[in-house]
């Protein structure tokens, strides 16, 4: 069957992958939002927030590289109309998930103390940063069985019901954030900080019992688990763990930038956890296009369309990158207005405003990045994937990062090292999908 990359068929994934992916990073920018301006402490319990959020999206998002691969290879058996090759995999897949997550949780629990104190965090941050962390890492199984979940839906091409249970996700946060952190003067009493993280578990809660529905009633797939591992499980393990050690790197550079802001002082990290907060919120927002590249990449590799697999990398891109200048254009409009939402320090304020137009400036750079990202975890070009971060986090930014910072420019010196780290990984996808399916498309 002929796979279409029409603008329709593109947007029909990518809209409800933009939506859902938004979500996430829309969950811990609430919580920034709303803890940054409690009356007790609110530097202290930002900053805390900032730094958990960043060390929780790091784990997850390296532990969750198996959702991209189930998605790469249900795809690519869909475009060879193989599905049934792949039914016993998939129960696999997320048992595998909701063990290790389990694993991930017990290890970095324990260790808490120690994790944040590497992140520079002592005294109130770093007893306001364990205690939130100790409820939020309960949410790993939720999370991670929830991601396995959601990359089965975009490997059948079908990114809308990821879409309608990270909305609700987003939606049951939003109002328990309020009702908990601030609490209800009779009814509920203020929890501040813990109230933020036991409102992101219930959201946690909430699209996995969703995810868990349209699981059971629209797919194919099923949760017997069959003791015959599936043939499909060693390579979807080792593009699982060629896409760890990528992410590990890339979490390695943010770490390093929240350690360096956080050694700074209290108003630079909560400058900093507002930054990255956006930066991340833009990166899920441009991602849904590099969804789409993901599931419709794959099943074109499926079908060996490489006519329309080089189409569909020039359209992504061109929407993606669109989506980043209209995103830069309405955040230049609200420059210090954007600031004002998540704090009202002017200290930490000048901070964010000196530094924010790097994040802008950067932003049709990442699109491109994120866009032949998307294409190669659907090609299942892992170790290429894996080699290009390892390239772009310790040849480039982390030299950029330790010159600049000699030079004392700080927070300045964080983003200009996010900058050139894009700028090596966009430029390395773009010469090799052209190296290696240019001449194919004919």
């Amino acid at each position: 069957m002929a796979t279409s990359v029409s603008f329709k068929n593109i947007n029909r994934i990518a809209i409800p992958a933009i939506i859902a992916g938004i979500a996430e990073p829309l969950i811990s920018l609430t919580d920034i939002a709303v803890i940054g301006n409690v009356e007790e402490n609110s530097i202290e319990a930002l900053a805390a927030a900032g730094i958990v959020g960043s060390f929780l999206s790091a784990i997850i998002w390296i532990v969750a590289q198996t959702k991209t691969a189930i998605s790469a290879i249900v795809s690519q058996h869909l475009g060879a109309n193989r599905l049934h090759a792949v039914k016993t995999l998939i129960p696999q897949a997320i048992g595998f998930n909701f063990l290790f997550s389990l694993v991930i949780y017990a290890v970095t629990a324990f260790f808490a103390e120690a994790i944040f104190s590497a992140y520079n965090a002592e005294g109130l941050i770093l007893q306001y940063s364990e205690n939130y962390y100790q409820i939020r890492a309960l949410g790993y199984p939720l999370t991670l069985v929830t991601f396995a979940i959601f990359g089965v839906f975009r490997g059948l091409q079908n990114t809308l019901w990821a879409m309608k249970c990270s909305l609700t996700g987003a939606v049951v946060n939003v109002a328990l954030d309020y009702l908990l952190v601030y609490g209800v003067e009779g009814y509920i009493p203020a929890m501040h900080l813990e109230g933020a993280a036991f409102a992101s578990l219930a959201a946690q809660g909430t699209m996995l019992i969703m995810a868990l529905w349209f699981f059971f009633k629209k797919t194919p797939f099923h949760f017997k688990l069959s003791f015959n591992i599936n043939p499909q499980m060693r390579p979807l393990l080792l593009m699982a763990a060629n896409l760890f050690v990528r992410t590990a790197a890339l979490n390695f550079a943010i770490y390093l930038a929240n350690a360096y802001a956080t050694d700074y002082g209290n108003n630079y990290i909560a400058a900093q956890s507002i930054l990255m907060n956006i930066w991340l919120f833009f990166s899920f927002f441009i991602d849904g296009y590099a969804n789409a590249g993901n599931a419709i990449g794959g099943r074109l590799l499926g079908a060996r369309d490489y006519k329309n697999l080089w189409e569909l990398s020039k359209k992504i891109s061109l929407y993606a990158v669109l989506i980043a200048l209209i995103l830069m254009g309405i955040c230049g409009i609200f420059y210090e207005e954007i600031g004002l939402l998540f704090n009202k320090e002017a200290t930490v304020l000048a901070l964010f405003s000196s530094v924010f137009w790097i994040v802008l400036l950067m932003q049709p750079v990442n699109a491109i990045a994120f866009m032949f990202d998307g294409i190669f975890k659907g090609l299942g070009e892992a170790k290429y994937l894996r080699n290009v971060l390892l390239v772009a986090t310790f040849l480039g930014f982390t030299p950029t990062l330790l010159i600049s910072d000699y030079f004392g420019l700080k927070l300045h010196a964080i983003w200009m090292a996010f900058f050139v780290w894009m700028l090596i990984r966009s430029s390395a996808l773009v010469i090799q999908f052209r190296r290696k399916y240019l001449d194919k498309e004919v």
